[in-house]
């Protein structure tokens, strides 16, 4: 069996982060899947789907890592060809990945305790994100 929905969410930009751990259980809930897989993705260049343990220290530490790795304020080829500034969206995306498979079992999520499904939006503007679940499995 193979269910598929869409999880909408505005955002901010610039590293504004959900926890949709519980949109995504609802999306598995519905599909009655009891063993399988759920896939969580994101049709973004600019945006990613990550597992964090989703409480304030930890954001602000993913924030601080990736304005290390690939600053706001840096330099990059891609803003001087097309002059929309989000150069380090793009290299934030492609670093954490647009989606993230995690088994299911006996109807639930095999994940840990701490772990929570996260979707980042890197953009420099809001934007209208729609993440795509899908659940396969008997």
């Amino acid at each position: 069996m193979i269910y598929s929905e869409y999880i909408n969410r505005e955002t901010k930009g610039y590293t504004d982060i959900f926890d949709i751990t519980d949109d995504v259980k609802r999306v598995v809930a519905r599909s009655g899947v009891y063993n399988g897989l759920v896939t969580i993705a994101v049709s973004s260049s600019t945006s990613a789907i990550a597992t964090l343990e989703f409480e304030p220290g930890l954001i602000a530490d993913l924030k601080r890592a990736l304005e290390v790795i690939a600053p706001v304020k840096g330099v990059y080829a891609h803003d001087e060809k097309w002059h929309d500034g989000n150069g380090f969206s793009h290299i934030r995306s492609s670093l954490i990945g647009a989606s993230k498979t995690i088994p299911i079992t006996s109807k639930s999520l095999l994940s840990g305790a701490w772990q929570q499904i996260i979707l980042i939006d890197f953009d420099n503007r809001p934007r209208s994100r729609k993440v795509f679940v899908q659940v396969f499995g008997e």
